[in-house]
């Protein structure tokens, strides 16, 4: 007699579908000009971040080479130079040479307190604006707003005349507020908020109204809190702007103490010149980027969260 078997045969699982050669293939030349957009954008930062740690015999040398042999800190300090005593091995390093306050640390500084009031100054005028637009019944606010809205396709380079002569009237170059004022109003910034805002129900106002909450409570309260994503989104905007900002500081600024960043770049690349001068110069440039780069990293969640938003809601 014969008898069932106790258990199930065992049979594989369906193979996976494979996908086609020719898809595969022609999906990674699809990604080959993204792969060569990626190396002409790294092979720059390569070639600056291996300058500023090569010795200065290294650097011009014929031919180059790509991994610094004999790494040195010296392009930042030089320990061994002396003004005094010619050493073609030692040179100055990048904090040796400007005569003023803290060296290089100076410029650093100036942009970092340019950039951060601006970036803090404009989010917040910007948010407010926004919140007026949006949740007030102000006459004439849509032509005013089609106005702001229509102010940002006049290229910014015709108002730098005009507003270097008001500057100048005002007695304010070379000085921060002539780098702060001119630069807390942007158009970008407030269409931005304006379209996130419309995603907020006007109900949530009225009831903090009925609540008894004053405009600048609700305004602190409640739309600062909900703006959030908005503001860190355009923060990544303001501050890579402000931090690179070159053509307006030079414009504006007379002295090296109020020099920012991109400005004391371009005067350490006149004032020596060549070859040899090359790490120090480099060593400038990767301390500026060093900033814009970890504040992108730290904040690109809220740069991506808040595009998406905006582009859903708006």
């Amino acid at each position: 007699m014969a008898t069932a078997p106790l258990t199930a045969p065992v049979t594989a699982p369906p193979a996976a579908p494979r996908r086609p050669r020719s898809g595969a293939r022609r999906g990674g030349l699809l990604r080959l000009p993204f792969y060569l957009l990626s190396l002409t954008m790294i092979a720059p930062f390569y070639w600056m971040l291996i300058t500023v740690f090569k010795p200065v015999t290294e650097i011009d040398r014929q031919p180059p080479s790509f991994v610094p042999e004999h790494p040195t800190l010296n392009n930042f300090h030089d320990p061994g130079y002396s003004p005094t005593q010619v050493n073609p091995g030692h040179l100055q390093g990048l904090f040796q040479r400007f005569q003023v306050d803290f060296g290089f640390g100076r410029f650093m500084f100036n942009s970092l307190v340019i950039t951060v009031a601006i970036t803090v100054g404009s989010l917040l005028i910007a948010s407010l604006a926004a919140y007026v637009i949006t949740k007030h019944r102000v006459p004439g606010r849509r032509l005013i707003f089609l106005m702001i809205v229509a102010s940002m396709m006049v290229p910014w380079q015709t108002t730098l005349v005009p507003t270097y002569v008001i500057m100048r009237n005002l007695g304010w170059l070379d000085t921060y507020q002539g780098y702060i004022v001119p630069a807390l109003a942007k158009a970008f910034v407030l269409f931005f908020l304006v379209q996130f805002l419309h995603s907020i129900p006007d109900e949530l106002i009225q009831a903090a109204r009925v609540d008894g909450a004053g405009e600048w409570r609700i305004w602190w309260r409640i739309v600062l809190p909900l703006l959030r994503p908005a503001l860190a989104a355009m923060s990544i905007f303001i501050v890579l702007a402000e931090w690179n900002n070159f053509l307006w500081p030079l414009i504006l600024v007379q002295s090296d103490e109020m020099a920012n960043i991109p400005v004391a770049l371009a005067r350490l690349n006149s004032y020596f010149v060549g070859a040899q001068h090359q790490g120090a110069i480099m060593a400038g440039g990767l301390l500026a980027s060093l900033p814009s780069i970890v504040f992108f990293l730290a904040f690109q969640r809220y740069f991506t969260r808040g595009i998406v938003l905006s582009g859903l809601k708006g």
